[in-house]
């Protein structure tokens, strides 16, 4: 049967997000999971007289073809993983942009490949996600499954329910609402972050802050920048628990001197976190700084998409920079981790230049209480 709220989230897609016009033309890549929302999308690019190239995906191939990698044969691992990335920034070439839609039926199904298999691939497809990430319109979505109803403690059908809410949130009013907090955060040097396990400061000094709204994510509501490189001091606790590379990670935290994460735990995964860390010399700087407030996000459930929206949370992410927010921070990773300040998850306060921002999950100044829920 279809869903009608499919339609508005193509809508959504198509007008809000990439911005397509008749003669467009761009690409759909989805889990096979998602062919009822894939026929909405084309339905919907038909009506504005446009064009889209379909790929479908599934988990289960996408682990069987890392797993023919091998980073120790004799270089036609990576030279194989080169012409393909090199095939899409071909392919890319004539395209305006990408709908990428994920479907997780089993989010541990990467967790036994190789890290160096992991670190190869990310490498030979950077030139490639940073041509779409940077030069590109490009949307993330991720359909709803069982398996993350599952993780999220709901029926599926309250999940999905939930999943078409927070994703079809009224983005117009946030692109004002947002406005005076972009303006604090472009205008701001010291930012100083307080709370359980965490003690941080560091400078976002001539650093842009970019809101989103629905432009590039969907779900979406934060507003990022990036700390100066170097600039980083003290000590940070992450309380949201975080997927990458196939495994969960829990209570992570990170020491920094000078901007660089010297000391980082995450109890028995501490040894993979490390791993995570060593990919290359940035992945152990910090490449953004974003608060988030999507009104109908209120807990974490180990879905990056969502938990970094989460309404009175901020996430700093150790790894390569944006090109809309620059610190000058390269690196094959970039892994959002999440702490929720409200007053269930211990609290905490947020510090511009000596001003209080945002105190328990609330943002306290006048012209920024519209983002609050």
């Amino acid at each position: 049967m279809h869903d009608p709220r499919f339609d508005t989230l193509a809508s959504l897609m198509l007008s809000h997000s990439l911005k397509v016009n008749p003669g467009d033309a761009f690409n759909i890549t989805a889990d096979i999971n998602a062919l009822p929302l894939v026929k909405s999308i084309l339905k919907k690019t038909s009506e504005k007289h446009a064009f889209a190239n379909v790929d479908f995906t599934h988990q289960e191939i996408s682990r069987l073809q890392l797993s023919l990698v091998r980073p120790s044969d004799d270089g036609s691992s990576e030279a194989f993983l080169k012409r393909k990335a090199a095939w899409n920034i071909e392919k890319f070439d004539t395209l305006m942009g990408e709908i990428v839609i994920r479907s997780y039926n089993n989010d541990q199904e990467l967790s036994a490949i190789d890290p160096e298999v992991r670190r190869l691939d990310a490498r030979c497809v950077k030139p490639f996600r940073d041509l779409v990430i940077n030069h590109r319109r490009w949307v993330l979505f991720e359909y709803p499954t069982p398996a993350q109803a599952q993780r999220a403690g709901l029926s599926y059908d309250d999940y999905f329910d939930f999943v078409l809410a927070v994703s079809c949130v009224d983005y117009a009013k946030m692109q004002r609402d947002v406005k005076p907090l972009a303006r604090r955060m472009q205008d701001a040097d010291r930012v100083h972050i307080k709370g359980p396990g965490t003690d941080l400061t560091f400078s976002v000094k001539e650093i842009p802050a970019i809101p989103c709204c629905g432009e590039y994510n969907i779900p979406d509501g934060e507003c990022f920048t990036a700390p100066v490189r170097e600039s980083v001091e003290g000590v940070i606790t992450f309380n949201a628990p975080s997927i990458y590379w196939g495994t969960t990670f829990a209570n992570i935290r990170f020491e920094f001197e000078k901007g660089r994460i010297v000391r980082a735990t995450a109890g028995e995964q501490t040894d993979k976190l490390n791993q995570i860390l060593d990919s290359d010399p940035g992945a152990r700087y910090i490449g953004e700084f974003s608060l988030a407030f999507n009104p109908l996000i209120q807990t974490p459930f180990c879905n990056t998409l969502f938990d970094e929206k989460i309404a009175g949370s901020f996430h700093f992410t150790p790894g390569a920079c944006y090109d809309e927010a620059p610190n000058g921070n390269e690196s094959t990773v970039h892994w959002d981790l999440v702490c929720i300040q409200r007053p269930e998850y211990g609290g905490g306060e947020i510090w511009f230049d000596g001003e209080l921002i945002r105190k328990d999950g609330l943002f306290i100044p006048d012209d920024l209480k519209a983002l609050n829920p």
